[in-house]
């Protein structure tokens, strides 16, 4: 039951990293929560969405549901993600979600995701992002088990 993240961007900082941990050490087996961090591309716009978008497509296996975060995509309350992903889990899928760069990924990406997820309409900063989603997965988990951590 194990949820990828690839992103396209440096480790996380300091004050990022210390939160993820935190979740990371809550999550328990089966569930699970790694990162992949993929190098910005050197080049601008278009040029740097392709590229990024090669080195994402190279890193997800035909089985593997990709979920996309983009602010475009449709929006999932709590408890619609913990169903989401338990349903993935369920099917023996692992999850990969992937945190595109700064020009965002090419089509190819889109038209490879199975699902394209909303934190906001907002537009975050990816280290945010990544907190969040960090949190998100232990949420969802929590909510799985029917523990109290979340409260509707």
């Amino acid at each position: 039951m194990s949820v990828r993240v690839l992103a396209i961007g440096k480790k996380h900082e300091s004050w990022v990293s210390e939160r993820i941990t935190r979740y990371e050490k809550r999550l328990k087996k089966p569930w699970d929560l790694t990162w992949q961090l993929l190098p910005h591309s050197s080049r601008q716009e278009d040029a740097a969405r392709t590229e990024e978008s090669d080195r994402i497509l190279a890193k997800v296996a035909p089985g593997e549901h990709l979920v996309l975060l983009d602010e475009r995509g449709r929006g999932f309350d709590s408890p619609g993600l913990a169903r989401h992903l338990q349903t993935q889990f369920d099917a023996g899928r692992a999850v990969v979600v992937v945190i595109g760069g700064a020009y965002g990924v090419d089509e190819r990406v889109h038209a490879r995701a199975d699902r394209v997820w909303s934190l906001s309409q907002l537009v975050f900063p990816h280290q945010l992002v990544r907190l969040i989603l960090a949190e998100q997965v232990y949420r969802a988990q929590e909510i799985a088990a029917g523990r109290p951590y979340h409260h509707a």
